[in-house]
């Protein structure tokens, strides 16, 4: 065996190694929650400071800092943050076995770029095999709150006719639990197990609010919340939540349908030059060989990617309207 392929299984197991201790840090057993359940509820003990202050505002605007730290989780995920957005993608697998399928694309990933390259970008290699995991969950967690936001319209406006009908609250998140499919079914049917099996009401939608993080869901707990503490009639308010919901599909769709042309444009102003790279290596090779074998054509060639990531940024940032 020699020092290069010594040096780079040493370094997939120090990987994984690292990422077996994260996770025995960041999960808890089962036993280790149900005792400090146990132990909050016998000792009286309230949350934590930072817990309440998150609950009591939550469509408060946060500070510059935390925007700063959500947009550095988002890239350089903590062992809480993991967890949130594992919990949000709602896949079936144990936690511990995701993280052992995260150590196992970084050690294919940094063996890979040991092969093909050099060791100096072995680490490298290895966060991009852990990053395309990181990558997975955050496209399931977009489908799911795509799927959930289709049906939430449906399921406020079951609510307010449950409630019409002589049904209380819980009554009627259990019947959209028990009507209705999908996300939806599922995260209106925890919220009644929980606050069947007395959590308080207001921290279970709040748990919903977090698990679904959109401007809508929030809009609807702090209804509720609200209501619950000063009274009014819930049914109205849903129907008015429901109506406002569905407009603000359909406002959506419409500036969809506004920058369709500029998605377009952007993309293909995108796929042309390399499309265009890539019909002139095939056509005549010669004519760009040099981008790829002198010093300086590496060099352009790695600043036309920093350009063409520029250029896709910034035409996303003039296409993405918020509404």
């Amino acid at each position: 065996m020699d020092g290069t392929t010594f040096v780079m299984i040493a370094a997939g197991v120090a990987i994984a190694l690292l990422v077996a201790g994260v996770a025995m840090v960041v999960t808890k057993s089962e036993s280790t929650l149900a005792e400090e359940r146990l132990r909050n509820l016998t000792s009286g003990k309230r949350p934590s400071v930072k817990k309440q202050l998150a609950a009591d505002s939550l469509l408060r605007a946060p500070p510059i800092d935390a925007r700063n730290m959500a947009f550095l989780e988002q890239y350089m995920p903590s062992g809480e943050s993991l967890k949130r957005l594992y919990e949000q993608a709602d896949l079936t697998l144990p936690f511990k076995t995701f993280l052992a399928i995260a150590a196992g694309l970084a050690v294919l990933g940094g063996a890979a770029a040991g092969v093909l390259g050099s060791l100096l970008l072995a680490p490298v290699g290895a966060v991009m095999g852990a990053g395309l995991a990181i990558m997975f969950l955050h496209h399931r967690k977009r489908k799911r709150i795509a799927v959930f936001m289709g049906g939430l319209p449906e399921a406020v406006e079951l609510m307010g006719r449950a409630l019409r009908a002589g049904h209380g609250l819980a009554s009627g998140m259990q019947l959209v639990s028990q009507e209705m499919k999908g996300p939806v079914s599922q995260e209106f049917g925890r919220v009644f197990e929980e606050q069947n099996l007395g959590v308080p009401v207001d921290e279970a939608l709040r748990g919903m609010s977090e698990r679904v993080p959109t401007m809508d869901v929030r809009f609807l707990v702090t209804a509720i919340i609200i209501q619950r503490a000063t009274g009014g009639d819930l049914a109205e308010i849903l129907d008015k939540i429901g109506r406002l919901i569905r407009q603000r599909f359909e406002l959506v769709g419409h500036v969809k349908s506004l920058t369709a042309e500029g998605r377009l444009s952007g993309l293909v102003l995108l796929a042309m030059p390399p499309g265009l790279l890539a019909f002139i290596a095939v056509s005549n090779p010669s004519y760009v060989a040099p981008l790829f074998q002198t010093e300086l054509g590496t060099k352009l060639l790695a600043l036309t990617v920093v350009l063409q990531l520029m250029g896709a940024v910034a035409i996303k940032k003039i296409i993405s309207i918020k509404v």
